[in-house]
């Protein structure tokens, strides 16, 4: 966020309201999959017939793929430096879900952890009732319990898992999810999966030490003109009060200003520091397939590789027709697949911390020759990133003109009295949908960013298309005072959930429910 007021407002009223709905406060007036309609007979629920006709509905290729995602606190050791915190199968990232597009997925998550928690399949056009989100999708799993997910994965795409509970995404709770499309032409002869993160777990800290950090730090006094005074992190100060976490003007022009509110003190690639970085090894001349995921908290990455180009192919999942770019921005949540031929020799992957002055490494090597420095910034990191309106869906998947039969204008908002996000100056309440939607409806959104700190804006169960002809995505980025619209066909019925997917301010508020109801 932009001020120190913003985020301190956001915190301190997230504590009693907003993080307490995550946690299972909620549970008395929503506690079974069964009972989420209770409070407008009119809403369709997650065990309404309806989501599972649609499910019965998708393509399926006859497959049923097996999975354990065995929720574990532990040690991991992130190349010389050893933490303690949650993960899944006690690797990080968790062990990448393979499947092929229509493939039934059977995943078995067995709670090992001291708190209930969920799993949450990121961008998945998935059933209502297995979306993982606690008080409105499901009951949250109980230390010691466990739930099998069951879906088809009809869509091919890059995907990823994360718990839905508090601020368990800050830990090692996430791992890739690649759906594969055997029909495709694969013109490339390698895959990598790059996985994005901002760590802070265990190094002090826990992110639920953050988050009360963050609440508990004293607002600051008001500048002369009247406006709260800047906040961020790039110059690497920290907040008063915060006990080191609470980052102070971490400012990026890309991102409107504010870029973040933690300190973290480490930055990764595929689970590794840049001192002992990831490697991936080929030969000059290949050509690869870079699945880019952005599993961090409360950081958006530039990324780039030194030396090439990077062909666009896919965001969010979807196909893009192919443009060129030397870096890429991700916010949290975001997904790109890049194309790119190799050179000769050994070359940085870098994603910079955008507007937090540090960097996570990992490197791509075609040949003998010295490892990059660990601090090294390719000169690609300085060009401005793709934008969105570079990019456009390909024909297929661009949505069918249609003229809009529901919309709303959903303002993105702060508390001016504590740390706590707001949508429409509302905390997060899972009974009262902020929108109503029907099947079979074309339905138009509209972000409009009130706050003065970015937002990634992620819809649960759909792909949207940008207004204007843009590409077709689950995650969005929406910079202070813009706006941002799109359209997206009603087509998954359910409760689903919409948010802000920084942590810490979905955590405490910053989050709404888009509800199917019957049809009048």
């Amino acid at each position: 966020m932009n001020t120190h007021l913003e985020r301190r407002t956001l915190l301190r009223a997230g504590a009693a309201t907003g993080a307490g709905l995550l946690l299972g406060a909620g549970a008395a007036a929503c506690g079974a999959d069964s009972a989420h309609t209770a409070a407008s007979s009119a809403l369709i629920g997650p065990t309404d017939p309806a989501v599972a006709a649609v499910e019965s509905a998708r393509y399926h290729s006859g497959a049923t793929r097996t999975f354990t995602l065995d929720a574990v606190p532990g040690k991991i050791d992130l190349g010389g430096v050893v933490v303690s915190t949650w993960t899944y199968g006690g690797v990080l990232p968790g062990a990448e879900i393979r499947v092929n597009r229509g493939d039934l997925i059977n995943a078995h998550l067995v709670n090992h952890l001291p708190e209930e928690t969920t799993v949450h399949w990121h961008g998945v056009a998935i059933r209502n009732n297995m979306d993982g989100v606690p008080q409105l999708t499901q009951s949250p799993v109980a230390p010691g319990a466990s739930r099998t997910y069951t879906f088809t994965a009809a869509n091919p795409g890059t995907y990823w898992l994360h718990p839905h509970v508090g601020v368990q995404q800050d830990r090692g709770l996430y791992a890739p999810l690649i759906v594969d499309d055997p029909g495709e032409k694969a013109d490339y002869d390698h895959e990598w999966t790059v996985v994005l993160d901002d760590w802070i777990d265990g190094t002090g800290h826990t992110p639920d030490q953050v988050l009360a950090a963050l609440q508990n730090t004293p607002a600051p006094t008001a500048s002369a003109s009247g406006m709260d005074t800047g906040m961020g992190m790039g110059s690497g100060s920290t907040a008063g009060g915060g006990d080191g976490v609470v980052l102070m003007d971490a400012t990026s022009p890309l991102l409107g200003g504010d870029a973040g509110d933690v300190r973290y003190p480490y930055f990764l690639i595929n689970g590794r520091l840049r001192t002992d970085p990831a490697t991936f090894t080929a030969r000059p001349g290949q050509r690869t397939r870079i699945r880019i995921i952005n599993a961090g908290s409360d950081t958006a990455f530039r990324v780039a590789l030194g030396g090439h180009t990077l062909t666009v192919t896919h965001t969010d999942g979807y196909p893009v027709v192919p443009v060129e770019t030397t870096s890429l921005l991700l916010g949290m949540g975001e997904r790109y697949d890049v194309e790119v031929t190799l050179g000769d020799g050994v070359f940085p992957l870098v994603a910079s911390a955008e507007g937090k002055n540090a960097t996570a490494l990992a490197v791509v090597r075609t040949a003998s020759g010295r490892a990059p420095s660990p601090d090294v910034r390719p000169a690609e990191l300085a060009a401005d990133p793709i934008g969105y309106g570079a990019l456009q869906p390909t024909e297929p998947y661009r949505l069918k003109p249609a003229a809009s039969q529901v919309a709303a204008n959903l303002r993105l908002t702060v508390s001016k009295t504590s740390y706590t996000w707001t949508i429409n100056d509302t905390v997060y309440n899972p009974e009262r949908p902020l929108m109503r939607v029907e099947s079979g409806q074309r339905v138009r959104l509209t972000w409009t960013n009130t706050t003065t700190m970015w937002h990634p804006m992620h819809l649960h169960g759909h792909t949207f298309q940008l207004a204007g002809g843009g590409p077709r995505k689950d995650t969005v980025i929406v910079l202070p005072g813009r706006s941002v619209t799109v359209e997206f066909d009603a087509d998954n019925p359910g409760q689903w959930m919409m948010h802000c997917h920084d942590t810490y301010h979905a955590s405490t508020g910053m989050m709404g429910v888009i509800g199917y109801q019957t049809k009048a």
